[in-house]
């Protein structure tokens, strides 16, 4: 039977925090990421440093983890020499480092004091990030419907496996992806996600296609417990979040990157123009329709501080 974990959260205080940047943070935090795998590297070469920033996410206010495996993959980490089944083990290593870092924040009674039990999301990326070129912000990828679910099963049954509550399917660019993931969803019906796609302007996905027509593709799956985006500049997100909120009745959800580029040739940020004040973007984002609210590249457990002070003390 379908459950939406979300439902109590939002029942309690109106609204979800998402946490916030992953590799940025711990890039931050002098993690060296300089790597195809990205985040995923760190699953080898230090979980104890995702572990304590999942920690710190939740120590900040956030009620959802989202897990390490955004750019994990079997034929990521095939490449790097593992078997198919140490490549399991690392992603199902990415769940239980979120789920670690949850119950022992949850197990000191002063961390509950008006908070409801945080929650697990395995991250879903696209396929565009395993090719690690900047596809999940073009969708260019010259695949068919059918070959992209071929290619996201194994992984998707992999975390499933490792029992998070529900799924995170993010940074998606296109509509076709959209579709892809959404039919490889109802192959686990009991679990639920969220699907959040990344835009290029106010009106668009990453590929070109309009997003109100990529948020109406949440309607066609029950298992689909909120829609929006990510990975996308502040600027873009309350003209966003207005154009869903006319084409569906799931919860939006939005947790922007901070403005700046990325520059995909030179693997590197290009600084300048990120917006330092969450809290006041997030009290517009509430006021546009969100429900849940977060950061995503270059946001830190400071930013979700901000976004869960104005969450918690919405009317």
């Amino acid at each position: 039977m379908l459950t939406n974990p979300l439902s109590c959260i939002l029942k309690t205080q109106g609204a979800v925090v998402l946490d916030g940047g992953l590799a940025t943070e711990l890039e931050r935090r002098g993690a060296d990421l300089d790597d195809d795998l990205w985040s995923a590297k760190l699953l080898l070469a230090a979980p104890n440093l995702i572990r304590q920033l999942h920690y710190d996410y939740y120590a900040a206010g956030a009620d959802v983890a989202i897990t390490a495996s955004y750019q994990a993959s079997f034929t990521g980490f095939q490449r790097r020499g593992l078997s198919a089944e140490q490549a399991a083990e690392l992603m199902r290593l990415s769940v239980r480092l979120a789920q670690e870092a949850r119950d022992a924040f949850w197990e000191k009674p002063t961390n509950r004091r008006g908070r409801v039990r945080p929650l697990v999301a395995a991250s879903i990326g696209s396929y565009g990030a395993f090719l690690a070129d900047g596809c999940e912000y073009r969708g260019d990828y010259r695949l068919s419907k059918q070959q992209l679910i071929d290619w996201h099963r194994p992984r998707m049954q992999t975390l499933i496996d490792a029992g998070p509550e529900l799924l995170a399917c993010e940074t998606i660019p296109c509509f076709q992806e959209g579709e892809a993931l959404l039919e490889l969803l109802a192959e686990f019906p009991h679990l639920p996600a969220w699907l959040s796609f990344s835009c290029r302007d106010e009106l668009h996905v990453c590929r070109g296609e309009a997003f109100a027509d990529c948020v109406a593709l949440a309607n066609q799956s029950p298992q689909i417990v909120a829609v929006g985006l990510n990975c996308t500049p502040p600027r873009f997100v309350a003209p966003l979040l207005q154009a869903a909120a006319g084409v569906t009745s799931k919860p939006l959800l939005c947790y922007s990157n901070s403005g700046e580029s990325w520059d995909a040739a030179q693997h590197r940020w290009i600084e300048g123009g990120g917006v330092t004040d969450f809290g006041s973007a997030s009290r517009l984002w509430l006021d546009a329709g969100a429900q849940l609210i977060g950061g995503c590249c270059r946001t830190g457990p400071q930013d979700v501080a901000a976004i869960a002070e104005i969450v918690r003390g919405a009317p």
